[in-house]
């Protein structure tokens, strides 16, 4: 197995841990609250879901520490399942990364920080008729607009550029960027849970009443799996940190304390921001509120609500935004080493020491889905792609104790093999019953595509690439 190159290491425990918590707290904690409180329709359940999931969350990091601290090197999963499963797996892992997981997630979060940085900067539009004047149809599922919202998008874009930039020209500058940006979104988060306990505008009861026609048997169960599904969602980036791993000092150490310390601390303030939510919103209301955060503070501290929620968005998105750049990058530039991918992704700047080349494609293709629009759609249909690869992985490290005992492994996943035979459960049953819920709203008409089998298709296009990358001279 050909190893890729060692980096130089710059990223400290601090740095890592940043990275780690500023991938996860997003605009998701500010967003699927009250989705998940209509499915739930008790604020018990709603505080289980968040437990559970969270829990969940840190399983997946338990096991990923494991192979961090085995194979400390920059590429992350792409470099685990390699060891795996081999070079064809890993490559279809990273070229879905590259064609839209990652860079369609980095596209959706800097809309979304744009869209709430324009509540301040009142950034201008086309007319309606200029915006609908250009259209692109994508067979199966439906038009993009990319003359829509063009203000949000140019900011969007400059986002993206600028923070590609600074990754570019340092790690060292985008490890302390993401540092400062998590340090102030904790401090922010806080403030807000601070601000509506110490309001006097609610009441612990709601922490325990439930909704009036809560959901009964199978409607209960079906409800509580789709908020895992959403709770699981705002969880998700906890493994960025792993595609830094040929960046970090101390791997063996820090890749693993930097993700359960992450983690963790994430579980804690979600937990914290939800039941803020509750104190001053009964389950009822905060299902039928359609900006939940808003609305909370709004009962809280008035009619500043908007603005502290705009602010409080920016700051979480800008983080995560950065977070994912510095990571997703890393597993194009791992492919490109091991002669499975365009060459050019595989240099380092002479001078910074960054793989600016993979930046900048990366930075390009974020680009292309601002201006189309068409990150949201994307991002949802790879989602299931994303946790199904989990699921190899977890199924990996039980494979890799049976084919090499041997391996140094600095640190063992706590709870083997309970922890991973739970999560490799979890993740079956959810890959599973997204198919089956895809395939279903498909034959009822609800929706136009069936997303999870379109992203397995997706990723079966990097087939031919694959082959043609395999068989080139080195």
């Amino acid at each position: 197995m050909r190893p890729t190159i060692p980096d130089k290491k710059t990223i400290g425990f601090k740095a890592a841990t940043s990275v780690v918590i500023g991938s996860i707290i997003g605009s998701g904690i500010f967003m699927k609250p009250a989705v998940m409180a209509a499915q739930t329709g008790s604020p018990i359940w709603l505080t289980v879901v968040w437990i559970v999931a969270g829990i969940f969350s840190l399983f997946g990091a338990l096991i990923y520490a494991e192979l961090g601290c085995m194979f400390p090197q920059t590429g992350g999963l792409y470099v685990y399942l390699r060891h795996m499963y081999g070079d064809f797996v890993a490559f279809l892992y990273g070229w879905a990364g590259f064609t839209v997981i990652n860079t369609a997630s980095v596209a959706a979060i800097a809309f979304v920080c744009a869209q709430y940085a324009d509540f301040f900067l009142h950034m201008p539009r086309l007319a309606h008729a200029a915006e609908q004047s250009v259209v692109w149809h994508l067979p199966f599922l439906g038009n993009l607009y990319p003359l829509d919202n063009m203000g949000v998008k140019v900011l969007a874009i400059a986002l993206v550029l600028g923070l590609t930039f600074i990754n570019y020209l340092s790690v060292r500058a985008g490890s302390a960027l993401q540092l400062v940006s998590t340090l102030v979104k904790i401090v922010v988060v806080t403030l807000l849970v601070a601000g509506i306990f110490y309001s006097g505008n609610g009441t612990t009861a709601n922490f325990v009443q439930p909704s009036a026609h809560p959901p009964q048997g199978g409607n209960l169960l079906g409800g509580l799996v789709a908020a895992l599904t959403g709770a699981f969602m705002s969880y998700d980036g906890w493994i960025n940190i792993t595609f830094l791993g040929g960046e970090i000092r101390n791997p063996q150490k820090n890749i693993f304390r930097s993700l359960v310390t992450g983690v963790a601390v994430c579980i804690v303030i979600y937990l914290l921001v939800n039941q803020a939510y509750l104190y001053v919103l009964p389950i009822d209301k905060m299902a039928a509120s359609p900006l939940v955060a808003s609305d909370a503070i709004a009962i809280a501290l008035g009619k500043t609500s908007g603005a502290i929620v705009a602010a409080l968005i920016v700051i979480c998105t800008f983080g995560a935004v950065n977070g994912n750049t510095m990571a997703s990058s890393r597993v194009t530039y791992a492919m490109g080493k091991d002669g499975l991918f365009i060459p050019f992704t595989a240099r380092e700047h002479p001078r910074f020491h960054t793989p600016g080349n993979a930046l900048w494609l990366h930075g390009g293709m974020a680009l292309l889905f601002i201006i189309s629009g068409s990150f949201d759609m994307l991002a949802d249909m790879f989602t299931f792609v994303t946790w199904a690869v989990y699921l190899l992985g977890a199924i990996g490290i039980i494979l890799l104790r049976k084919r090499r005992p041997l391996q140094p492994r600095p640190y063992k996943v706590w709870g083997y093999p309970l922890v991973p035979v739970l999560f490799i459960a979890f993740a079956s049953f959810y890959v599973v019953s997204t198919i089956w819920n895809d395939v279903n709203n498909y034959l009822h008409g609800r929706v136009p595509v069936i997303n999870s089998l379109l992203g397995l298709s997706i990723t079966a296009l990097g087939i031919p690439v694959y082959l043609y990358y395999r068989r080139r001279p080195k």
